[in-house]
Order: C-alpha cells, then structure tokens, then sequence
C-alpha cells in the first residue's frame, strides 16, 4: 500500500531538488520538463511583483506540460528579490560575485510558488515566501566562497544552495525550509489530501 493514490505525479522541471523532495515525502514522480521560454516571461511581466512572477512561471510550466499529458502534473518556480529588483541566475563566476554584493548585509525574499494542473487546466496554486539575511562579508570570503562552490553557484539564483555551502553567507533565515528550497511541500501535502490523491 502506498500513500499515494493513481499514476505517478508529472514534474513539469528537471529539477533534482523537487523530485527527491516530491519522493521523500513518498510520492512517485516523473519528470517530464516544460519547454517555455521563462526569460521572456519574466521580461514581459514587467513590473509585477516577485511573488507574482513565479506564480505566472509555475502555472505556465504546468500547463504548457498538461496540455499533451493525462494525469496530474506539477509546475514549480521560484524568484529572488532584493526588494523590488528580481535576480536571475548568474551567467558567470563573476556575476555571482556581484551578486553577492548586492545581497550582503541584506533581507531578500525567495518566492516559491508552485501550481497544479488536472485536464489541462490550473486546480491548484500557492506562493509563499521566505525572508533571507545575509551577514556582510569580506571580498576575500566572497573570492573563496565562489572558488570552493564552483560552477555550481551558476545554478541557482542568489548565487547559493542553501543544502551546501550556501549556508555560509546568512545570519537568519525566516520561513519555511520547503520553501527555502523552491517546493512548498505543506500546502501541496494539504491539496492532495483534500483531493483524495493521498491517504489522509
């Protein structure tokens, strides 16, 4: 017996961290990513809000996927904001240092939002934020920090995984670490309960 109900989960990302989250938690998931063009998304959505970007970005992953599968399937982004500035993903080491910069001895939000979509159509969606501060460093920590991570700071926005030595460049951290982490798992847990996906 499992605790999920029916046909695997579909992902609409590649992902690593939402899939083994997904499977931690017991759902059986596969991974189908969406083709969509996020950047020009993001530029078209002009002065909208963060939070309002990923939501955007999270619904049209689901759907661009659901409209050539059955089953469920499940459309995940995530935004920084320095305030109203958004970030993307740096495109070079040097990038993430500037990044860097303009993060430190600062609060920024992480936006996760994710949406549901059944028969082609949105059933579920959420946003929640989580607050990061960042202690101030020194250009010499920042030098070590980019050399020890690597190319692997290209990656993710912020220029940090907070699961590995991202973890050295903040003084708190409010939220929820499912959000931290681009998937809030609690209230996705919560829909598919209601829905009967689950065992509840």
């Amino acid at each position: 017996m499992s605790l999920w109900h029916g046909e695997p989960l579909i992902l609409a990302s590649k992902s690593r961290v939402r899939r083994s989250l997904l499977e931690a938690a017991g759902i059986p998931v596969t991974i189908d990513p969406a083709n969509i063009d996020e950047r020009g998304m993001e530029a078209s959505a002009g002065s909208a809000s963060p939070e309002a970007v990923a939501q955007l970005l999270a619904r049209e992953k689901a759907l661009a996927v659901a409209k050539n599968k059955k089953g469920i399937v499940l459309g995940a982004d995530q935004t920084l904001a320095l305030g109203q500035r958004r970030f993307s993903k740096p495109a070079s080491l040097e990038g993430a240092g500037e990044q860097l910069k303009a993060l430190a001895g600062n609060t920024h939000g992480l936006h996760s939002a994710l949406a549901v979509a059944e028969n082609g159509k949105i059933v579920f969606e959420t946003v929640q934020t989580a607050r990061m501060t960042m202690r101030p460093f020194s250009q010499e920590f920042v030098d070590v920090y980019l050399k020890e991570a690597g190319d692997r700071v290209r990656t993710s926005v912020g220029a940090y995984q907070l699961e590995g030595l991202g973890i050295h460049l903040f003084e708190k951290i409010e939220g929820d670490h499912f959000t931290v982490l681009g998937l809030p798992l609690v209230p996705l847990l919560a829909f598919f309960r209601k829905q009967g996906w689950v065992v509840s």
